[in-house]
């Protein structure tokens, strides 16, 4: 395999990661959010880090889904949705790196919500395949909003 279609296929694996993670934390009114999935993304050491306010956030897997999930079973969130604006992925041998433009909404204690930001991921070749390593975010808020390149601007 030339390396123009071996790049190819590790850039449709990361896509499928990607797409993979957005769906475990999407969920509509009345389902259960498939939060689980999540783990078999993950490196068993990954990093979950919300960087949206001063002091970032770095969870675990489990420790990602637990707050999300008590949210989910107290009846606090009632609905969640998340993808992809835009994405731009880089591969050299076995790391790869997506940087993603996001956006997201929902509904928390009766009340909708959206958002975007943007989503950095570490990948790595592991035995078992590409895997995700750490997921950094942070949200656009007063002075901070997506660049126009992000937006395909």
């Amino acid at each position: 395999m030339d390396d123009y279609q071996n790049q190819a296929t590790v850039k449709r694996e990361l896509d499928s990661l990607a797409t993979q993670f957005f769906r475990a934390v999407s969920f509509e009114a009345g389902e259960t959010p498939p939060y689980d999935n999540i783990h078999a993304l993950f490196i068993a050491s990954g990093l979950l880090i919300k960087n949206t306010a001063s002091t970032p956030e770095i969870s675990t897997v489990p420790e990602f889904i637990a707050p999300r999930q008590a949210m989910v079973d107290s009846g606090t969130l009632t609905r969640f949705r998340e993808w992809e604006l835009s994405q731009t992925t880089q591969v050299f041998g076995n790391i790869a790196h997506r940087y993603s433009a996001y956006a997201k909404e929902g509904a928390m204690n009766d009340a909708g919500f959206e958002a975007r930001g943007v989503i950095s991921t570490q990948f790595v070749k592991t035995p078992e395949g590409w895997k995700m390593s750490a997921m950094a975010w942070d949200d656009e808020r007063p002075g901070l909003a997506l660049p126009p390149e992000l937006l395909g601007s």
